[in-house]
């Protein structure tokens, strides 16, 4: 059976998405909650998408619950997650999709513009799981999925804050498999490339012209590519893979 069959397969699950409100991070937690899966959305700041979210995950007929957290606060963070676990009793799959840009060419950076996108994209991350992963070994069970970026395999001009934060992500990724594989958690990664979100809208047309035309399959893809991965690495069908980075970027990291 494939596993989009099986629409039940993460019932009684709870699912931790983080930039859980919007773009490729409300298509994961849509997807999830259409699994069957209980959804927790961490959010930065935009209240009204995150209850449009959650109001649309509470039709699939699972619990769905908002936190506002900074993922970039160590303290935050373990705040939240000890709230999660309140409400939730436990977490079986951790999203980290929170990410921000702040693009510029090396020479015009500023530390703070470094230190920014570092902060949110990686130490974000990390601080997620480090508080997550002894609820995951507790259980013996667990799913971590990193959202990294194509940026942080081939790297990509004017991106060099997002592109290092992408790129320690995988490393990061690789290194909590090793260490929790004994636990049977399993952490990977996705790499998208060129996805249709608020931040491509953006773009103007000639920019989007040039992206496309150096796509293979001469087009960006779509949130929902990203979202059916995000079920199948959540589900049981992927319990022998760890440590890996899939790309979906229509060939453009070939």
């Amino acid at each position: 059976m494939l596993y989009m069959e099986d629409n039940k397969i993460l019932k009684n699950k709870t699912a931790v998405i983080t930039g859980g409100s919007r773009g490729i991070g409300q298509a994961i937690a849509v997807n999830l909650a259409k699994c069957g899966a209980n959804v927790v959305v961490i959010y930065s700041g935009n209240v009204q998408r995150a209850e449009e979210t959650l109001r649309i995950i509470s039709e699939f007929g699972v619990k769905a619950k908002g936190y506002q957290c900074d993922v970039s606060d160590f303290t935050k963070t373990k705040d939240t997650v000890t709230k999660i676990v309140e409400d939730f009793s436990t977490i079986d799959i951790l999203v980290n999709n929170a990410g921000i840009t702040i693009d510029k060419l090396v020479l015009q950076m500023t530390e703070e513009d470094f230190e920014k996108v570092i902060d949110v994209n990686l130490k974000g991350a990390f601080n997620m799981i480090r508080h997550i992963c002894p609820i995951m070994a507790k259980s013996r069970s667990g799913k971590i999925i990193n959202i990294s970026s194509v940026s942080g395999i081939m790297g990509n001009i004017g991106q060099a804050n997002y592109a290092a934060s992408k790129a320690g992500l995988i490393g990061l990724s690789k290194t909590v498999a090793k260490e929790y594989a004994s636990r049977n958690i399993n952490c990977n990664v996705i790499a998208p490339g060129f996805i249709k979100t608020d931040m491509t809208d953006k773009l103007n047309e000639n920019i989007k012209l040039q992206v496309t035309s150096a796509i293979p399959m001469k087009k960006m893809g779509d949130p929902q590519d990203i979202a059916n991965l995000a079920v199948f690495l959540a589900s049981h069908y992927s319990d022998y893979i760890t440590g890996e980075v899939v790309k979906i970027d229509g060939g453009l990291c070939i």
